[in-house]
């Protein structure tokens, strides 16, 4: 009987933890986001909307697993070799939005999520776009500039490493764009704010490793696609999603 309590104890625990403090499960949106215009980018089960960038298919190192989208390292690649599996929500482009997404990474875990994404043959996703930083801030090798660490603005503004949560456990990222006015929540925190396509941006992009690409140079798009991006490590990401403004 004690062995069954326990047991039964534990199962409980389980459930607890693998779902948000309001019991909601992954994936679904509750009655009042509903109302509120939000809508999910990713159902849960499967990758419906989502396709490789400048391609037509799902690349092959990603899969599903504990409710999310995972991106891993592929086979016969070492971690932090991408495989050209950086994906977009190819259904339609956003220009005014909050978006919100889970992630998670593994030990020295890299990625990021872009938005405002212009697709352009043979270039990767971080060539024409804004990006979010995902990193284990802790053990991973592009830990050592500020502005590289997660919720960052990547090479341009950083985030505070005090609202990150460690390796293994779910971060929550909002993302609002209105009218060029852009801020960076993670995990409840206001850890970025900035505006497009001004003198200040222009002076930011010029300071940074995107100084000579022509997807900044020629100015960043007024729309484009929500990204995510292989960098050759193991991330999660789930609760996808996104409302117009």
């Amino acid at each position: 009987m004690k062995k069954y309590i326990l047991t039964s104890v534990a199962f409980i625990a389980v459930l607890i933890l693998s779902f948000p403090a309001s019991g909601q499960k992954p994936n679904q949106l509750t009655d009042k986001e509903k109302q509120e215009g939000w809508f999910l980018l990713f159902n849960g089960k499967d990758f419906t909307g989502w396709r490789q960038c400048n391609g037509t298919e799902m690349p092959k190192n990603w899969t599903l697993e504990d409710d999310a989208m995972k991106v891993f390292t592929a086979p016969g690649k070492k971690p932090g070799n991408a495989s050209d599996g950086d994906i977009i929500y190819g259904v339609k482009k956003f220009r005014n939005f909050e978006l919100s997404i889970d992630w998670k990474t593994s030990k020295m875990g890299n990625s990021g999520i872009f938005y405002n994404v212009r697709e352009v043959p043979g270039k990767p996703i971080y060539y024409a776009a804004p990006e979010v930083q995902i990193l284990d801030n802790v053990d991973a090798t592009d830990n050592k500039v500020d502005s590289h660490l997660a919720g960052s603005l990547y090479d341009m503004l950083p985030a505070d490493p005090k609202t990150v949560k460690p390796t293994g456990e779910w971060n929550t990222i909002v993302i609002r764009v209105k009218d060029g006015k852009v801020t960076h929540t993670q995990n409840g925190v206001k850890v970025v704010e900035y505006t497009l396509w001004t003198p200040e941006w222009d002076a930011m992009v010029q300071k940074s490793k995107f100084k000579n690409f022509p997807g900044f140079t020629e100015g960043i798009s007024k729309e484009g696609y929500i990204g995510l991006q292989d960098h050759g490590y193991d991330i999660w990401f789930r609760n996808i999603k996104i409302r117009e403004l």
